[in-house]
């Protein structure tokens, strides 16, 4: 299948993926333009004014480079179902002296209309959304500021549904991708779904560019995307070890870590699925943990952040796509040159 065009207009067909929660730094996705990818700032459980400054910083460096929103789709929330796992978690807790069992639901929309309205008064080039569908009048603000808008997309539908929206472009995700699954229905269960094969469906029901995003472990991978139509491909794991990459120790050294065997799609640790490194966090609470984002994402936040500064993989979230084994120490620049070949 020939591919689309490149909806981002990067040199290379590569795109660093925003990889919330600590692991895309402003150090990274200069690196990566500097490279000839495009990048994106995370700004997903970042304050407004964390996500401007790290604008202002990104600008210093490139003028070429985009903004990942997380779209208001709160998963419903059984609150009996929270305090029991809450009650369940406590021992875990117990470890860090932490109250989990204490902590109260908390909803949110991650401060959508703050961080969108900071967008539209100083606009960048590129916004993409995950988690969901912007609001039509958020589609309109967005484009008369000169922005373009890609959206997340899992299913055909969601793609059909992104393209009436006025998406520009979609990023295709397919399930083998490491961290939060984009689906739109907090509640769908994720079936194994290669990223090839899905971006030739929304190909075949849509008239939009795509970048593919899940299951990049090498050059062979990004070849294969887009000869299965992508305009460009979206690298996340295989930046979480490189020089730049925030991601904390301990989530690093699990990657290249034998003991840690495979990734699983898991809701324990925020009641949204994502793929991660199997732990025993996972296996001693994955049966019994509700659905509830961002609610149990904040009842785990605690232990999570203090389980990385012990050095204990087996509290946090190890998000990871399928590739992770493939994951090596370097400069950013290295990993994607690498990865263009001959692109």
């Amino acid at each position: 299948m020939a591919r689309t065009t490149n909806p981002l207009g990067s040199p290379l067909p590569l795109v660093a993926a925003p990889m919330a929660g600590g692991p895309t730094t402003v150090r990274l996705a200069g690196a990566a333009t500097e490279a000839g990818a495009f990048a994106f700032l995370a700004a997903g459980y970042k304050t407004p004014e964390a996500m401007a400054a790290e604008i202002t910083q990104l600008r210093e460096r490139t003028e070429s480079f985009g903004v990942n929103l997380f779209a208001p789709n709160v998963a419903p929330l059984d609150e009996a179902g929270y305090h029991r796992y809450a009650e369940q978690l406590q021992a875990e807790g117990d470890r860090y002296r932490l109250d989990l069992a204490g902590i109260a639901p908390r909803t949110d929309d991650d401060w959508w209309q703050d961080k969108l309205d900071l967008l539209l008064a100083e606009p960048v080039p590129v916004v993409s959304v995950t988690f969901g569908l912007p609001r039509p009048a958020d589609v309109t603000a967005l484009h008369r500021a000169g922005t373009r808008l890609l959206v997340t997309v899992t299913t055909v539908d969601e793609a059909r549904a992104a393209t009436e929206a006025g998406a520009d472009a979609l990023v295709v995700q397919g399930s083998e991708a490491g961290g939060h699954n984009g689906t739109h229905d907090p509640l769908r269960r994720i079936t194994p779904t290669r990223t090839d094969e899905l971006t030739r469906a929304v190909l075949a029901a849509t008239s939009l560019p795509v970048v593919a995003a899940g299951g990049v472990d090498g050059p062979g991978a990004v070849t294969a995307l887009l000869d299965a139509g992508a305009g460009a491909v979206a690298v996340g794991t295989l930046l979480l070890r490189t020089d730049e990459s925030g991601a904390s120790g301990t989530h690093q050294n699990a990657l290249a870590d034998p003991a840690f065997a495979e990734t699983v799609i898991t809701r324990a640790f925020t009641g949204r699925y994502a793929r991660g490194l199997r732990n025993q966090f996972i296996d001693a609470h994955e049966a019994d943990a509700p659905a509830g984002y961002p609610a149990i994402h904040h009842l785990t936040r605690d232990l999570r952040r203090a389980a990385a500064a012990a050095g204990d993989p087996h509290r946090v979230h190890l998000w990871a796509g399928t590739g992770y084994r493939n994951a090596r120490r370097g400069p950013v620049r290295a990993v994607l040159e690498q990865l263009a070949g001959s692109h």
